[in-house]
């Protein structure tokens, strides 16, 4: 006898809910009762679905699943920097990191969206994994529920802030990007505002148009690391197709449709792209729109030759382009004892 095949029930819509639900005997209005379940309260399995008669949880059971993503390791920092990695349904498995500043009452979750990347980025560790696939909105939603729930046990304190700057580039996961951010802002899933949400990309120019042309409400935020194209070229491949003039063009576009926030992740090489000569490139960047630079300190992986600038050059470079008008902030790096801090994520054990 051939096994049956679930469908998962999270792929479905309200009205595709509704419709199975009815197919099953059951009033219309138990479907919205499922849909909260699965987009406002989070549940993993239909038992918790507790306002449903125990008939209705078993017929969902035998005809549907939920593929939630499982926890599989956690690392904690010294700093209080948390690393989780999760195993997927495929057995695939990918890594997020929450990253706590109590001080400040601002607590960050970095999601990842692709199981590894293909964008081969010399200074990043997922760069040096393949692409497997995308993930699911779901599946970047749990992410965000599940260290919800890490930070609230660990710190007494929600979430304040979501970055997608995990493993994978969002926007090679357009659709899956743009569903999970609909689960965790709308009203009918988490309510989040999404001004409290970053997606960062390497840049891709046209879609980063798509994103203004979809009339977003998060913030953008550019790992551009070289302001010039040979330097960026050498570092960062997808510069040959998306070059600077290209990017910053996109970038306009993108601020003149929607007025979000425009952030630059700039990693400080050294000897590399930490010159005053570099720090004047960087502000010819930063005069089409307003826009915060955020340098960042370089975090090593295994096989790379890169080296972190000296923290005098990277205030020189900090202080020029203070001295240009442009907004800067000089970023720790956080969780680097578990490989959890920008660049780090490769699923090592």
């Amino acid at each position: 006898m051939s096994e049956v095949i679930k469908i998962d029930i999270r792929k479905l819509n309200p009205d595709q809910i509704k419709a199975e639900v009815i197919a099953l005997g059951e009033p219309a209005f138990r479907a919205k009762q499922i849909y909260e379940w699965l987009w406002q309260k989070s549940a993993q399995t239909f038992d918790e679905m507790t306002n449903l008669s125990k008939n209705l949880r078993t017929h969902l059971n035998d005809k549907f699943q939920i593929l939630a993503i499982k926890t599989d390791k956690i690392q904690k920092s010294s700093d209080g920097t948390i690393k989780s990695r999760f195993v997927l349904y495929d057995g695939h498995k990918i890594e997020s990191v929450l990253i706590p500043v109590p001080e400040e009452n601002r607590f960050t979750v970095c999601v990842s969206t692709q199981v590894g990347c293909s964008l081969t980025c010399k200074f990043c560790a997922t760069g040096q994994m393949k692409r497997v696939r995308n993930l699911d909105g779901a599946e970047i939603y749990d992410q965000y529920v599940m260290v919800n729930q890490q930070c609230i046990e660990m710190y007494n304190h929600p979430l304040t802030n979501v970055v997608y700057m995990g493993m994978g580039e969002p926007l090679l996961a357009y659709s899956s990007t743009m569903e999970s951010i609909a689960l965790l802002t709308e009203p009918h899933g988490l309510n989040i505002s999404p001004k409290r949400i970053t997606v960062s990309t390497a840049g891709i120019a046209k879609m980063i148009k798509k994103l203004a042309d979809d009339d977003v409400r998060f913030n953008l935020a550019l790992s551009l690391h070289a302001a010039d194209d040979l330097k960026r070229n050498e570092i960062m491949p997808i510069n040959e197709q998306n070059n600077l003039e290209v990017l910053m063009e996109s970038l306009v576009y993108f601020y003149e449709k929607t007025g979000n926030k425009i952030s630059y992740e700039y990693i400080a090489f050294q000897n590399f792209n930490d010159s005053l000569a570099d720090a004047k490139n960087l502000v010819k960047l930063c005069k089409s729109f307003p826009v915060k630079v955020n340098i960042i300190e370089y975090n090593p992986i295994d096989g790379v030759d890169f080296i972190k600038a000296d923290e005098d050059k990277i205030n020189l470079f900090a202080r020029h382009l203070r001295h240009q008008d442009v907004m800067v902030t000089v970023r720790r790096s956080r969780g680097k004892d578990i490989d959890a801090a920008c660049g780090q994520l490769a699923n090592k054990e």
